[in-house]
């Protein structure tokens, strides 16, 4: 082990911390710290194997930091410490078949399986050549089992490759894709834990590629693979899946230059969707998953009619339910499932506004209301739909009438989130008492009518209120 490296270990301050509490056990440090010791990388996530009783050492490391332990896998005997202020976290394991050597054949990734011992000044144990990789900036097997002693690792593959920026070797994808149908028995909140890292990291379109590669976009998201070969009317030059890929692609670009579209709206609108949401994603993220899946009902709608022309009548609705099913699969919260669904649902709602424009206050506010909580949202992937769609009857004229009304509604969209739900003009008892009417459906209506007509500037005060509902009345 180099100078460099040894310094940084005994400089770690979370390693300071374990060295600490369960130096006394005399635990190596293994598997990813030492890839992002030797890449330089902040620690924050420890590996870390003792000889015994990795339930103990769990203990006495949370126990000396007040932090939080569980058990992680019955199946390994693993268990993990979270810091008090979740700033950290470990994992400790029992070494398995008895030796450190042992241990390290049986993981995953040569860049993975490298150890060094938290105490003492022993060199870099690296039998499998994962420093050389990690020079290379390559993914490697450490054995050809390693897939088929955990199909997970099919899948994390491209995670890794995706998140570190390396490139895959060719006898690793081969084996993934030999191995890929396994991944179906694994527990789906494995699953979903590294599709979800996959999902965020900036090389996620070869991640996809490389999942589709080892065939597990047929075996995870089986509805997504429906997709491949499906193909649409002439205002898209791709098929669905193809089409898919390509929204997230705009997407992606939305990202990294809203100002393109957004213009003065932009940093109003990157804070919002870097708003926490769900399961470790912001909103801005779990977008990325929306643009996954807001056409997953098209490979099942598709119909032609008299004219030849192709249809997908209904796919949005019945692409919510399927992304609420695919949510449950996965275990995913229910606000995550939620939050999809609801942009699945209402994708094309934009679209089909282009043709009103310009738009009354009133239909901004039907159009508001009818995608709250996720206006915002839906308005950015229907830019990204639309920047992806370019068949031979696609003219400019028309992508630009879409974002110049994305743009409006943007702006409008994050007016209504700042205003929030503010104080209503009169209530449902205000209009019960006033109007001598029964509780029911129909004092939702009126004041349903109250609010589009203040949203509208057509009404300021109660007494407006009052007025138009006994109109309406």
């Amino acid at each position: 082990m180099s100078t460099d490296l040894r310094i940084l270990v005994d400089h770690s301050e979370v390693l300071k911390l374990a060295r600490d509490a369960i130096g006394g056990r005399a635990p190596w440090v293994v598997g990813g710290t030492v890839r992002d010791l030797l890449m330089e990388k902040p620690v924050l996530d420890l590996d870390l194997v003792v000889a015994e009783d990795a339930r103990a050492a769990a203990r006495e490391l949370a126990d000396a930091v007040d932090g939080h332990v569980f058990s992680l896998s019955d199946r390994f005997g693993a268990w993990r410490v979270i810091s008090r202020d979740r700033s950290w976290q470990a994992d400790i394991t029992p070494m398995r078949d008895g030796s450190i050597e042992a241990d390290l054949a049986l993981r995953d990734f040569t860049v993975n399986a490298m150890a060094v011992p938290l105490l003492s000044g022993e060199p870099l144990l690296d039998p499998h050549g994962g420093r050389e990789d990690l020079d290379r900036r390559l993914i490697r097997v450490v054995s050809e089992n390693a897939y088929r002693d955990d199909p997970l690792r099919t899948l994390r593959m491209p995670r890794l490759a995706c998140e570190l920026g390396f490139a895959v070797d060719p006898s690793t994808r081969n084996l993934a894709a030999v191995d890929a149908a396994e991944i179906a028995g694994t527990a789906p909140e494995r699953v979903f834990y590294e599709f979800r890292r996959l999902l965020v990291a900036d090389e996620v379109l070869r991640g996809f590629e490389l999942m589709d590669e080892a065939g597990l976009v047929s075996v995870l998201l089986p509805e997504l693979g429906e997709q491949k070969g499906v193909e649409q009317n002439p205002y898209h030059h791709l098929d669905v899946w193809g089409h898919t890929l390509a929204v997230m692609e705009a997407l992606i670009e939305l990202e990294r230059d809203p100002d393109r579209v957004f213009g003065d709206q932009s940093a109003r609108l990157t804070a919002e969707l870097q708003r926490p949401l769900a399961d470790g994603l912001t909103r801005g993220q779990a977008l990325r998953f929306a643009a996954l899946v807001h056409d997953i009902g098209k490979a099942r709608t598709r119909r032609v009619n008299d004219e030849g022309r192709v249809l997908f009548i209904g796919h949005d609705q019945l692409g919510a339910e399927m992304v609420e099913a695919l949510c449950r699969r996965l275990r995913t919260s229910t606000e995550l499932s939620d939050y999809l669904a609801a942009i699945t649902r209402h994708h094309l709602h934009l679209g089909f506004l282009v043709h009103e424009r310009p738009l009354s206050r009133r239909h901004v506010y039907r159009y508001l209301r009818i995608c709250e909580p996720i206006e915002l949202e839906v308005t950015v992937l229907s830019v990204a739909d639309r920047l992806a769609t370019r068949g031979e009857r696609t003219r400019q004229e028309a992508i630009d009438s879409h974002l110049e009304l994305a743009r409006e509604l943007v702006g409008e969209a994050l007016e209504w989130r700042a205003r929030g739900a503010g104080e209503p003009l009169v209530r449902g008892d205000d209009l019960i008492a006033e109007l001598a009417i029964e509780p029911g459906p129909r004092v939702g209506e009126l004041l349903e009518l109250v609010r589009e007509a203040e949203f509208a500037g057509e009404i300021s005060s109660r007494e407006d209120a009052l007025r138009l509902a006994r109109a309406a009345l």
